[in-house]
């Protein structure tokens, strides 16, 4: 048995590939379009493993509300700098729902509402402001 992917359906492909691509660091493997299906499959992944795949599912025509996407869990992803990747993903306007207070680990949530952990590679970073008094942003 072979780990392939997950797939998470998005609503806007612009807004998610700016999320995973822009703010995370992952890298489009290959995209599929499917007109006699009207949608759209993106395949990312991280450089560091580029065969665990993540596959945006985009419908070309809008869908029903998705609903807020707690059921699914979360995707996790180990980062080299969790302050840099967290000031980064600040910087391009999204809410640090858990802030990395222990140096170690955060959420973030992408434009659909899809979790987003970050835990750091190896030992935690030593606290450091303006995370370690950060409260907590709605749910993750």
């Amino acid at each position: 048995m072979k780990y392939l992917h997950t797939m998470v359906r998005v609503s806007d492909l612009d807004a998610s590939l700016r999320f995973y691509c822009e703010g995370l660091g992952l890298q489009e493997n290959r995209r599929k379009e499917v007109p006699g299906g009207r949608f759209t499959l993106v395949f990312l992944a991280a450089p560091e493993s580029p065969d665990a795949e993540l596959e945006l599912t985009w419908n070309w025509d809008p869908e029903e509300d998705m609903g807020s996407a707690r059921n699914f869990g979360h995707l996790a992803f180990r980062v080299d700098d969790i302050y840099a990747l967290c000031e980064h993903l600040q910087g391009m306007g999204y809410t640090i729902n858990r802030p990395p207070r222990d140096g170690h680990m955060a959420f973030v949530r992408s434009p659909d509402l899809i979790s987003v952990e970050l835990l750091q590679k190896g030992d935690a970073l030593p606290q450091r402001e303006p995370w370690a008094s950060m409260e907590n942003t709605g749910t993750w």
